[in-house]
């Protein structure tokens, strides 16, 4: 029984796979230290491997026979060729009912050599990998100075100041006149009434 948990002699490819229904599946498997010429048959099992485990014999590779397909296997499914040291097992069309543990298997003197194993599970929906949510990423808010207000001409303040000033002149220049006047007329008046009284 020892056999049953797998040799490093046959090497299977892959260890697992998962296939949607319908789909096509390919294993292999490789005999590392027999001759080109040893015989490798293709086993499943539809349960975990046990003691009292109850394998399927599905086909193996004759060189003159071709492929020999064991009881209830259907030959448009299963196809069987040697690559080398290597037999290539090619399943198409799966169901779910073809999921379960596929070994492939040499014949000893008197020992027989099984491979690791490739699990296949068959399903109608392949499971999706749901992608982390990403978090919005807040926006910094950027502090902007005050655009300065540009001025077109002077402003009130100065406007209003120089109104103010340009009329306090005009007030004094219209005064300084009026008091210049008033003198002129006065000595004149002064000068007119000498003039009499002499």
């Amino acid at each position: 029984m020892a056999a049953l948990r797998g040799s490093s002699v046959l090497q299977q490819a892959p260890g697992s796979v998962m296939v949607q229904t319908n789909g096509m599946v390919i294993m292999s498997c490789e005999a590392k230290t027999s001759p080109t010429s040893t015989r490798i048959y293709w086993l499943r099992h539809r349960q975990a491997p046990s003691p009292d485990s109850h394998y399927e014999c599905l086909a193996y590779w004759d060189p003159i026979k071709g492929i020999v397909y064991g009881q209830e296997v259907e030959p448009e499914k299963l196809t069987v060729f040697p690559d080398a040291t290597r037999s290539i097992l090619n399943l198409t069309s799966v169901k779910p009912a073809d999921s379960g543990i596929y070994f492939c298997m040499t014949v000893g003197s008197p020992e027989l050599t099984f491979g690791k194993g490739t699990r296949l599970s068959v399903v109608d929906v392949l499971p999706t990998t749901a992608q982390p949510t990403k978090k919005p990423t807040p926006r910094k808010k950027m502090c902007r100075p005050p655009s300065p207000v540009t001025q077109k001409g002077p402003s009130c303040g100065l406007l209003t100041l120089g109104l103010l000033v340009a009329g306090v002149l005009v007030l004094l220049v219209s005064l300084g006149v009026a008091i210049h006047l008033y003198r002129l007329k006065r000595r004149a008046r002064l000068r007119l009434l000498k003039q009499f009284y002499k």
